[in-house]
């Protein structure tokens, strides 16, 4: 009898450690996700308000709205170039090509001027807006992938976790700042757009838009795009970048490599 209380008192006690070991595991994983959940990072679906025809055969890399128009530079050795485009009919109202030997990449405008950033010859271009007229050109020493402008600087992605802030006039670097969420490293920055004093930015080959302090560089939220409608068709190239703000009228834009649309999009809440 002795014997055979012992055994049952192990099985009771080995089952209350189990369901104690249990409970802890989950309280651990509740907390956890809770703290996600109040890091403080926000996160947005959209309401597509409009939607515009775009150019099928854009490899887009650089998109930036300015009096009217939209800007956008293309990329791929051979088929890079800067455009004016008609926002409504999504016709090419100027074009300039770039060489073969350079890949386009990002775009800003600085009052007449429009900068544009080449992936890995690390140069850039600056032409005059009105007439695309190449005016000057200057280097960097990482590659080029997205550029955006908040008044002062030149803000430059290079697909790390980095932006890198620049001189408008001279183009040096003035400062970098490190783009996390929390104690993380947001990697793949792509095309920007400064937008009422954050930084949007597209991370590569993901299906959303991270909105970053400027200062900081702490992500504050995210921009959930992943079911607005790209291409139909398998390549996996075509992927969601470019963004731009009219910010007279308060209106957002977003499309994507060889994508037949781009959107007006409104920010919602994502619950």
């Amino acid at each position: 009898m002795k014997s055979l209380m012992n055994k049952l008192f192990k099985v009771v006690a080995f089952l209350v450690v189990a369901v104690l070991a249990l409970a802890a595991f989950v309280w651990i994983a509740f907390n956890s996700i809770d703290s996600e959940r109040n890091s403080g990072t926000t996160y947005y679906s959209y309401i597509i308000v409009n939607t515009f025809p775009h150019d099928t055969s854009a490899f887009t890399e650089g998109l930036v709205y300015s009096d009217g128009f939209l800007y956008e530079s293309t990329g791929l050795n051979g088929a890079s170039s800067l455009r004016c485009v008609d926002l409504a009919t999504g016709n090419i109202v100027l074009k300039t090509v770039l060489s073969q030997a350079y890949f386009g990449e990002g775009i800003a405008i600085v009052d007449d001027r429009i900068i544009q950033l080449t992936w890995d010859s690390r140069i850039g271009f600056v032409y005059n807006k009105t007439s695309f007229i190449l005016l000057d050109n200057f280097t960097y020493s990482t590659e080029g992938w997205g550029l955006t402008y908040d008044g002062k600087h030149l803000i430059m992605s290079d697909g790390s976790d980095t932006l890198f802030f620049l001189d408008k006039e001279t183009f040096q670097q003035v400062k970098q700042i490190h783009v996390h969420e929390d104690n993380t490293s947001i990697v793949n920055l792509n095309e920007l757009e400064y937008v009422n004093g954050e930084v949007y930015a597209n991370i590569w080959r993901q299906q959303k838009i991270a909105i970053i302090n400027p200062e900081s560089g702490q992500v504050k939220a995210y921009i959930d795009l992943a079911t607005l409608q790209g291409p139909t068709s398998s390549n996996s190239e075509a992927v969601l970048n470019g963004i731009a703000y009219d910010a007279e009228e308060e209106r957002l834009f977003v499309t994507g490599k060889y994508w037949s649309n781009l959107y007006e999009i409104k920010l919602a809440s994502a619950d």
